[in-house]
Protein backbone atom coordinates (compact mmCIF):
# COMPACT_ATOMS: atom_id res chain seq x y z
CA UNK A 1 0.00 0.00 0.00
CA UNK A 2 1.35 3.33 -0.79
CA UNK A 3 1.79 6.53 1.75
CA UNK A 4 -0.81 7.93 -0.11
CA UNK A 5 -3.59 5.59 0.50
CA UNK A 6 -2.49 5.41 4.11
CA UNK A 7 -3.16 9.26 4.67
CA UNK A 8 -5.95 9.86 6.73
CA UNK A 9 -9.08 11.17 5.53
CA UNK A 10 -9.24 14.89 6.21
CA UNK A 11 -12.92 15.94 6.96
CA UNK A 12 -14.32 19.58 7.12
CA UNK A 13 -12.08 22.11 8.76
CA UNK A 14 -8.89 20.02 7.80
CA UNK A 15 -10.36 17.81 10.99
CA UNK A 16 -8.62 14.12 10.74
CA UNK A 17 -10.67 11.43 10.29
CA UNK A 18 -9.41 8.75 12.49
CA UNK A 19 -11.16 5.24 13.41
CA UNK A 20 -12.43 4.96 17.02
CA UNK A 21 -10.12 3.56 19.47
CA UNK A 22 -8.87 3.56 22.98
CA UNK A 23 -5.40 4.51 23.84
CA UNK A 24 -2.76 6.44 23.05
CA UNK A 25 -2.29 5.34 19.28
CA UNK A 26 -4.56 6.59 17.54
CA UNK A 27 -4.54 10.07 19.68
CA UNK A 28 -0.72 10.40 18.21
CA UNK A 29 -2.14 9.15 14.89
CA UNK A 30 -4.65 11.89 14.87
CA UNK A 31 -2.04 14.52 16.03
CA UNK A 32 -0.04 13.56 13.05
CA UNK A 33 -2.72 14.42 10.82
CA UNK A 34 -3.27 17.63 11.92
CA UNK A 35 -2.31 19.84 9.04
CA UNK A 36 -0.03 22.66 9.74
CA UNK A 37 0.06 24.62 12.89
CA UNK A 38 -2.72 22.96 13.77
CA UNK A 39 0.03 20.03 14.85
CA UNK A 40 1.79 21.62 16.82
CA UNK A 41 -0.98 23.24 18.90
CA UNK A 42 -2.32 19.06 19.50
CA UNK A 43 1.19 18.06 20.30
CA UNK A 44 1.32 21.35 22.86
CA UNK A 45 -2.47 20.21 24.16
CA UNK A 46 -1.37 16.76 24.43
CA UNK A 47 1.95 17.02 26.17
CA UNK A 48 0.20 19.63 28.92
CA UNK A 49 -2.57 17.31 29.80
CA UNK A 50 0.11 14.88 30.29
CA UNK A 51 2.38 16.11 32.58
CA UNK A 52 -0.99 17.86 34.45
CA UNK A 53 -2.35 14.34 34.84
CA UNK A 54 0.30 11.64 33.99
CA UNK A 55 -2.04 8.72 34.31
CA UNK A 56 -4.91 9.92 31.78
CA UNK A 57 -7.07 7.70 29.91
CA UNK A 58 -7.01 8.52 25.90
CA UNK A 59 -9.09 7.34 23.17
CA UNK A 60 -10.33 9.15 19.59
CA UNK A 61 -13.94 8.94 19.11
CA UNK A 62 -15.74 10.70 16.25
CA UNK A 63 -13.25 12.01 15.11
CA UNK A 64 -11.91 13.92 18.68
CA UNK A 65 -9.11 13.19 20.73
CA UNK A 66 -10.42 12.83 24.05
CA UNK A 67 -8.49 13.03 27.15
CA UNK A 68 -9.89 11.34 30.82
CA UNK A 69 -9.65 9.74 34.23
CA UNK A 70 -9.72 5.73 34.38
CA UNK A 71 -13.05 4.75 35.33
CA UNK A 72 -14.65 8.70 35.90
CA UNK A 73 -14.96 9.90 32.10
CA UNK A 74 -13.60 11.95 29.70
CA UNK A 75 -12.74 15.74 30.62
CA UNK A 76 -11.88 17.03 27.51
CA UNK A 77 -11.79 16.69 23.91
CA UNK A 78 -10.35 18.52 21.27
CA UNK A 79 -10.76 19.25 17.11
CA UNK A 80 -9.47 21.10 13.78
CA UNK A 81 -11.98 24.17 12.79
CA UNK A 82 -10.77 25.79 9.35
CA UNK A 83 -9.48 28.64 11.77
CA UNK A 84 -8.52 27.62 15.12
CA UNK A 85 -8.40 24.39 17.05
CA UNK A 86 -11.28 23.78 19.69
CA UNK A 87 -10.29 22.86 22.66
CA UNK A 88 -13.90 21.37 25.08
CA UNK A 89 -14.06 21.00 28.48
CA UNK A 90 -17.47 18.83 28.72
CA UNK A 91 -17.84 20.05 32.36
CA UNK A 92 -16.05 23.55 31.82
CA UNK A 93 -18.77 25.32 33.61
CA UNK A 94 -17.85 23.97 36.95
CA UNK A 95 -14.05 25.47 36.21
CA UNK A 96 -12.92 28.74 38.24
CA UNK A 97 -12.51 30.38 35.93
CA UNK A 98 -14.94 29.05 32.71
CA UNK A 99 -13.38 28.52 29.82
CA UNK A 100 -14.11 31.81 27.73
CA UNK A 101 -16.32 30.33 25.09
CA UNK A 102 -19.88 29.33 25.74
CA UNK A 103 -21.98 26.04 24.48
CA UNK A 104 -25.35 25.17 23.92
CA UNK A 105 -24.76 22.50 26.28
CA UNK A 106 -24.46 24.26 29.55
CA UNK A 107 -21.59 22.38 30.82
CA UNK A 108 -19.91 22.74 28.10
CA UNK A 109 -17.23 24.97 27.84
CA UNK A 110 -14.47 25.96 24.89
CA UNK A 111 -11.40 27.36 24.38
CA UNK A 112 -10.30 28.83 20.71
CA UNK A 113 -6.89 28.43 19.82
CA UNK A 114 -5.50 30.77 16.61
CA UNK A 115 -2.60 30.16 14.45
CA UNK A 116 0.12 32.39 16.08
CA UNK A 117 -1.38 32.47 19.62
CA UNK A 118 0.63 30.77 22.53
CA UNK A 119 -1.04 28.44 24.67
CA UNK A 120 -1.50 29.96 28.51
CA UNK A 121 0.24 26.78 29.87
CA UNK A 122 -0.59 27.75 33.38
CA UNK A 123 -4.37 28.03 32.86
CA UNK A 124 -5.01 25.15 30.63
CA UNK A 125 -2.64 22.94 33.28
CA UNK A 126 -5.21 24.44 36.28
CA UNK A 127 -8.25 23.61 33.98
CA UNK A 128 -6.91 20.35 33.45
CA UNK A 129 -6.51 19.65 37.08
CA UNK A 130 -9.92 21.04 37.94
CA UNK A 131 -11.55 19.21 35.33
CA UNK A 132 -10.15 15.72 36.18
CA UNK A 133 -10.81 15.94 39.65
CA UNK A 134 -14.74 16.11 39.06
CA UNK A 135 -17.27 13.33 37.18
CA UNK A 136 -15.92 13.36 33.42
CA UNK A 137 -18.51 12.86 30.63
CA UNK A 138 -19.42 8.85 30.08
CA UNK A 139 -20.27 8.65 26.20
CA UNK A 140 -23.79 7.03 25.61
CA UNK A 141 -24.89 9.20 28.84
Amino acid sequence: MTEELRKPVLLTGGNPQIPKADGDAPVQAYIAAMLGWKRAVGERIDALVVAALPVVAKAVKWNTPLYGVPGQGFFLGFNCTTKYVKVAFFRGAALDPEPPVGSKDPNTRYLHLFEGEPIDAAQFTAWVKQAAAIPGWVPGT
